[in-house]
């Protein structure tokens, strides 16, 4: 079954710890895990910033809000403990806890209010899909720099064939690869040899080094340039190569080079506008928001 959003998991949370145990965040996570069926993969599902599981985000969610209308407390840190309030809500036997059903508190109506205050909700949002604050934020972040990769690829494909050289060794140089910019200069888009547009060293020291080719395509990079790619890298007994266009790649390029005994990496227009956002190439930082989480060992007293 899909993932249940955060307003599902409010009863079946309070219920989890209903015999008045303390539980800690991962026993809770792993019992709505079993009572949801959720399956090892569904487990691994990120959010957009790969950094929590979805799942496990909207557990912690739903605990936030439980603890908000004082449905539950935290104890001690990183656990959770039913209060006298959250027994009497089940005593109730509600089909279902949400954010209406727990705007009947006081205390939760108040941290809405102040929320609201500081835009970290939206102001209207359909409880179908209703999301965790964190979602709203990471897929609108998601939206946004995927249109402005789109809008990279579409303007690097309109420049000139020097400016575009100039990007990749911006880009390998920002990435840690070409050594210095001056060796990277000398060797990108010199070498013109069967195939082969310049060679980089792999770190400052030059321990090993890294075939290229890049080129700008409107469409699906021919299969003939990249045969001759592979062809170059065989002539010159290439352990490494990076194949780098504003464009695809035809299947086939994928099937060839799995189980290569050289490692050749393929770079298309999507994940180039990606490399160029995470590396700050041909971008600049508009806005910066910062999410902060409570410190506890800040409040240890052990």
């Amino acid at each position: 079954m899909a993932i249940p959003k955060y307003h599902q998991l409010m009863l079946p949370f309070l219920k989890a710890i209903e015999d008045g145990h303390l539980y800690r965040k991962k026993d809770v996570v792993d019992k709505l895990a079993v009572v949801f069926k959720i399956t090892e993969e569904e487990r691994k599902e990120l959010l957009p910033s790969r950094k929590q599981g979805l799942f496990d985000s909207r557990v912690g969610w739903a605990g936030t809000y439980l603890k908000m209308a004082v449905l539950m407390k935290s104890p001690q840190r990183g656990s959770y403990q039913i209060t006298p309030r959250g027994k009497d809500v089940l005593i109730q036997n509600p089909p279902i806890i949400d954010k209406k059903f727990l705007s009947q508190f006081a205390e939760f109506r108040t941290f809405v209010k102040h929320s609201n205050e500081r835009e970290v909700f939206p102001k209207e949002v359909s409880p179908e899909d209703e999301r965790t604050p964190v979602e709203l934020l990471e897929n609108s972040y998601k939206e946004i720099t995927d249109n402005l990769a789109q809008e990279i690829i579409e303007t690097v494909k309109t420049c000139s064939p020097d400016f575009f050289e100039r990007l990749v060794i911006d880009l390998l140089l920002n990435m840690g690869y070409g050594g210095s910019r001056k060796d990277a200069g000398q060797s990108i888009g010199r070498t013109g040899d069967g195939g082969i547009d310049g060679i980089i060293k792999e770190d400052k020291l030059g321990l090993d080094v890294i075939y290229v080719q890049a080129k700008r395509w409107d469409s699906q990079v021919p299969a003939s340039a990249f045969r001759d790619f592979l062809g170059a890298l065989t002539i010159k007994k290439a352990k490494k190569g990076v194949f780098i266009t504003t464009s695809t790649f035809p299947k086939t390029a994928y099937n060839d080079v799995t189980g290569l005994e050289n490692k050749v990496v393929l770079i298309d227009g999507n994940m180039l506008a990606e490399l160029m956002i995470e590396h700050n190439v041909g971008v600049s930082v508009q806005s910066v928001y910062k999410i902060k989480k409570i410190d506890n060992d800040y409040f240890s007293e052990d």
